[in-house]
């Protein structure tokens, strides 16, 4: 049997490559049945079975096992790979040095290979990613909550993963460029071919400063499926999947549930309560998924020991500054009246001379005045204490 590729001069690797290039024309990206050829298969025999040259692998009718062949015959991974080269696109294989190891966790499901577009080592980036999706048509509050958050990230360090899509993907990617941070495409159709169209801008100047990827060689198109199993790429790659915005039936939370069974950190920002474009979240939220609302908290659930968010508490009051006992004797005057040294002590549940020197101390800081045998609340401890004039 002659070389396969006749006239590539290749050697057994590039025959290895070419194969690998060939099988990504003709299975679909997160075909089980495929990935499980190639596991106990190899490459390069899957590959030659599906040129014609040997039998029917198994697990498949004999019409899907035409359709394959079909598409093995009109395949051409030489110009796939001529193109890409053209287009700055490598292709990255697993086991390689810029494989990133976590994608393995797909098992059958992962990826054959993935088309690379930009720069940066894309295992390099991945060690330290986070995830940032949601809906497409998103409020204003979305975008916001999107942006803010990857700008956030991208400042401590993280790389931003989305999808490019309009809507929260487009947010999540520009809050992180914006922030002169690093973020990563992950399309649902050749890296050559930015989709959607009015994002070709956005996903030109992410190649540029980040890394377009995807799993559908040069020239593919996208279609419903491919949206959905791209995401299961997007929640592998990164330590967590955060959501921000999502209906019932959105596509983020595929990528969110993707996540889940992978193990990696589920994550929701949520919405107003009557929002149906929160929904989504707060299920997710009621499930298993931890609310956030800033990046320093994505960063303490992703992050390494000691990455934590900082505590979250009000103003600190000058009453918050007094010693328990004397807080306790200032919460024991009423509100409208003055009262005796010994009523005092009593709803202070101490004895009436250390109430007297609680008073005292009290009265130098401005909280009490004396009135005859009487102690009573200033009006600006009134407002300080009780929350108003009228106590309420």
């Amino acid at each position: 049997m002659g070389d396969p590729y006749p006239g590539t001069g290749a050697e057994s690797s590039d025959r290895d490559l070419l194969d690998r290039v060939l099988l990504t024309r003709v299975i679909e990206p997160g075909d089980e049945v495929g990935g499980r050829w190639v596991r106990e298969f190899g490459v390069r025999e899957v590959a030659r079975r599906l040129r014609g040259e040997g039998a029917v692998l198994p697990g498949v009718s004999g019409k899907r096992w035409g359709g394959l062949r079909a598409r093995a015959a009109q395949a051409e991974p030489a110009r796939d790979l001529a193109v890409a080269r053209d287009a700055g696109v490598r292709f990255v294989c697993p086991g390689t040095g810029e494989w990133p190891g976590q994608l393995d966790d797909l098992g059958d499901a992962r990826p054959l290979g993935l088309w690379v577009r930009g720069r940066p080592s894309l295992r390099m980036w991945a060690l330290r990613s986070v995830a940032v999706v949601g809906a497409r048509a998103c409020t204003a509050y979305g975008a916001h909550m999107a942006a803010t958050l990857a700008a956030g990230l991208a400042e401590r360090g993280w790389v931003v993963v989305s999808g490019g899509a309009y809507g929260v993907d487009g947010a999540a990617h520009r809050g992180a460029l914006g922030a002169g941070g690093a973020t990563v495409a992950v399309l649902a159709c050749g890296v050559d071919r930015p989709y959607p169209r009015g994002h070709t801008e956005l996903i030109s100047r992410i190649a540029q400063q980040g890394l377009v990827v995807g799993e559908l060689p040069p020239g593919d198109h996208p279609t419903p499926s491919r949206f959905i199993l791209r995401n299961r790429v997007i929640a592998a790659l990164t330590r967590g999947t955060v959501v921000v915005e999502a209906a019932y039936r959105s596509g983020s939370l595929v990528t969110a549930r993707a996540a889940q069974r992978l193990g990696r950190h589920t994550i929701g920002v949520p919405g107003p309560a009557t929002s149906a474009l929160s929904a989504g979240v707060h299920e997710l939220l009621r499930a298993d998924a931890v609310l956030v609302t800033d990046a320093a908290e994505v960063v303490e659930l992703v992050g390494g020991m000691g990455e934590l968010a900082p505590d979250r508490r009000g103003p600190v009051l000058p009453r918050d500054l007094l010693e328990p006992a004397a807080r306790r004797v200032l919460a024991a005057l009423p509100a409208r009246r003055s009262a005796p040294a010994a009523e005092i002590a009593r709803g202070a549940q101490t004895t009436e001379d250390d109430t007297i020197a609680r008073l005292y101390e009290l009265r130098a800081l401005g909280y009490v005045e004396r009135h005859g045998d009487g102690w009573k609340l200033t009006r600006q401890a009134m407002i300080s204490v009780r929350g108003g004039p009228s106590g309420c």
